[in-house]
């Protein structure tokens, strides 16, 4: 039986980049958990988010992975996960019967200099286009931005390590370089 290679990590861990070059040198299907959410529902993570809150996210991310799991259990797939999945208890029972869990971890500086290079400041003075846990902080500076996504990311990379069967941490090299990593922590 073949098994689903299901990628979690943090916001810009490269999970979507690294789930399509592993399922394209697998020659097998790839699919993004927030890409399913907003074909199922027409609505974007963001604003499902935004609109109904935690819950209502969470249930359509269940959904999403109900879904994949009626379609594609016991067949070969890449599966990239949203970054807070790990919070999902019923999403993670579904999507752990369907193969194994790979954490792909990413450096805390990487993922910082992502999320900064994303973001705007409004002519108010905020930001925009920030991870949802940093926006409700109200960071004032970039540092303060910094200091939010650390003590954030320190919780979550606990949380990765406890549910992950195999973690693989990426480098600040091409991307194919980080395949290959992957590629030799999964021995294929």
């Amino acid at each position: 039986m073949d098994s689903a290679y299901i990628l979690f990590g943090i916001k810009h861990s490269g999970k979507s980049t690294q789930g399509q070059l592993l399922a394209d040198r697998l020659s097998c299907a790839f699919f993004d958990t927030d890409a399913v959410i907003t074909l199922q529902t027409g609505l974007s993570p963001r604003t499902i988010y935004a609109s109904q809150g935690p819950s209502g996210f969470m249930l359509a991310e269940e959904k999403a992975c109900s879904a994949l799991a009626e379609k594609y259990t016991g067949k070969r797939l890449v599966i990239s996960t949203g970054g807070g999945i790990c919070d999902n208890a019923p999403a993670l029972c579904i999507l752990r019967g369907m193969g194994i869990f790979i954490f792909l971890e990413v450096p805390e500086c990487i993922a910082a200099d992502r999320i900064i290079r994303k973001m705007t400041k409004l002519p108010d003075g905020t930001f925009d286009n920030l991870p949802a846990y940093i926006a409700k902080k109200n960071p004032d500076t970039e540092n303060d931005v910094r200091t939010i996504f650390h003590d954030f990311y320190t919780a979550r990379t606990a949380t990765y390590r406890t549910i992950a069967d195999v973690t693989v941490k990426l480098e600040d090299v091409p991307k194919n370089c980080n395949l290959e990593h992957i590629l030799k922590a999964l021995s294929l």
